[in-house]
């Protein structure tokens, strides 16, 4: 068992010797640019870190850990063409830095090769795998239309939104950990708790993704600061000030989620100002933690050593204090 720094040494260095050279370059340099950002790279990590911890070599999850975030990659290609989202990882998104076809077209061709890197494994893993990435990436879809369909409701529910954060988000962080479990081979109990761990996570990582949207540092978080106030999307803080805000507060928010100023910096700062005052900015941090306690409660019941345990935790720790 290693540190999650080898893991994430392991993933910059297998992504640096990808070979995605192939023709039209204007198909595959896209997907060259995106998967070259870097970014977290957690999911694959994630893959990584769960074959070992089954006691399998890292490297013969590598290859289900670069479908993961292939996959994770196009979805964000095609979210920031629904988001008109001008940055991503500090740096130019696809479309911006080519058009929209482009991104349409070599998010395609990223998912089509994400399937691609499950043909090194044997028949009985290659199933397993392919099985729950095709469940997963139909999830993520459902959580994708969960996520537009809720910037036109003003009746979106917490736990409708936790449902859609759950699709949207937690179901790859899941199925990352469930693949090197399936890699590993081990009891399908440890490979459905190590799921549920990565679900959890998720969860919370979505929830500080959400929080640092709107206070977030712009010099470390690496996307546009307000980004979700500007879409009037309805994240867990939109919805918890709802319910927590007073009359003329929740007003006021009702009136800046119906607007789209030709400059957001005032909007951006008045709907700050209601999550902090109306108590939503500390409910969101309070649900942070109780996911990522949620996450730490399967590994009591997971057959393995207490050492893997506690690194477990302890990256689930650092997820929940992250600043990007």
């Amino acid at each position: 068992m290693h540190s999650v720094s080898h893991y994430q040494e392991v993933i910059s260095a297998h992504f640096s010797g990808l070979n995605i050279d192939k023709q039209p370059t204007n198909l595959y340099e896209p997907i060259r640019y995106i998967l070259s950002l870097g970014g977290k790279r957690m999911r694959p990590v994630l893959t990584l870190m769960a074959a070992e911890i089954f006691n399998v070599d890292c490297q013969k999850a590598l290859d289900a850990a670069t479908a993961v975030e292939v996959f994770h990659n196009f979805s964000l290609i095609h979210d920031d063409i629904m988001d008109d989202a001008p940055l991503r990882r500090g740096n130019e998104t696809v479309h911006e830095k080519w058009n929209i076809n482009t991104g349409i077209l070599s998010g395609d061709a990223m998912l089509i090769l994400a399937y691609q890197y499950f043909e090194s494994y044997e028949p009985i893993i290659f199933r397993a795998l392919a099985q729950l990435f095709s469940k997963t990436a139909l999830e993520v879809c459902e959580g994708q239309q969960y996520d537009v369909d809720f910037e036109t409701r003003d009746d979106v529910t917490v736990l409708e939104y936790l449902k859609m954060i759950e699709y949207k988000t937690a179901v790859l962080v899941g199925a990352a950990m469930k693949m090197g479990a399936i890699v590993a081979q081990t009891s399908q109990e440890n490979a459905d708790l190590i799921y549920d761990f990565g679900l959890n996570l998720g969860i919370a990582f979505q929830l500080q993704d959400d929080y640092l949207d709107a206070f977030g540092d712009p010099k470390t978080f690496g996307k546009q600061v307000g980004g979700d106030i500007i879409e009037n999307k309805k994240t867990f803080l939109y919805l918890k000030a709802i319910e927590f805000a007073t009359t003329q507060e929740k007003e006021q928010l009702l009136h800046l989620f119906s607007i789209q100023p030709s400059d957001n910096t005032d909007k951006i700062n008045s709907v700050k100002e209601i999550f902090t005052t109306s108590g939503a900015s500390l409910a969101t941090q309070e649900a942070i933690k109780d996911y990522t306690f949620q996450a730490f409660k399967t590994l009591e019941r997971m057959n393995i050593e207490t050492d893997k345990k506690t690194l477990l935790r302890a990256f689930g720790e650092n997820l929940m204090s992250r600043k990007v």
